[in-house]
């Protein structure tokens, strides 16, 4: 059964639980192997504040490209379906026919690295016209007092009908931007993300495999 997408629980795991995510969105429950459950968290909130407290600024570029080989390792020793490809850098763009765009058309989960006042992570699931699907790990209630108020335009919206897959829908012209306001991208030498693709339906292969 597939569950739905978690939020973060503290205000720096957005990295290991939107990469988590990924691997909701595309297995079921029981076809994930709990090892990878154990590899991203131990390996993820890698990084340090000024004041030298650990996990305190996230999780590092280096980390997430290092965890996405480990995964592709576990895949291919383990015939588990997965496929993860690290973009860095020009390479991250959201555009019709890019690899990015075209992953999500064909059902895959794209990990990527947005502002949100501070650099975070948040998980693409689809494409809707011209806009981008996501799921923000960063619980928010739009009712809430303290709610920002750079939340309030129609290029960000929020869903609330679809937690399997989806609470923004975010314009994909605002995601391309090279500024660092909500939900863009900033510089392109700033930019990364990991596409998170399953490379076969067989879930009875990958139950027999987890036994």
């Amino acid at each position: 059964m597939r569950i739905p997408l978690h939020y973060q629980t503290s205000e720096y795991d957005c990295g290991p639980v939107s990469m988590l995510n990924g691997i909701r969105f595309l297995f079921d429950r029981e076809e994930i192997p709990p090892e990878i459950v154990k590899f991203i968290m131990l390996y993820s909130m890698d990084t340090f504040n000024e004041h030298g407290q650990l996990c305190r600024h996230g999780t590092s570029a280096a980390a997430i490209h290092y965890i996405s080989n480990w995964l592709n390792h576990f895949a291919q020793t383990r015939r588990f379906p997965l496929h993860c490809t690290y973009f860095s850098g020009e390479e991250v763009a959201l555009v019709p026919g890019g690899p990015i765009w075209t992953a999500l058309e064909q059902g895959a989960a794209v990990l990527l690295r947005v502002s949100l006042e501070v650099w975070h992570y948040v998980l693409l699931t689809g494409v809707d016209g011209d806009r981008v699907l996501l799921f923000d790990p960063y619980y928010e209630e739009e009712d809430d007092p303290e709610f920002d108020e750079e939340y309030r335009t129609d290029e960000i919206r929020f869903l609330y009908d679809c937690p399997k897959k989806a609470n923004r829908s975010v314009l994909a012209e605002r995601l391309n931007r090279t500024a660092i306001d909500y939900y863009q991208m900033g510089d392109v030498a700033d930019r990364e993300a990991v596409i998170l693709r399953r490379t076969e339906s067989d879930k009875h292969a990958a139950e027999e495999l987890i036994i």
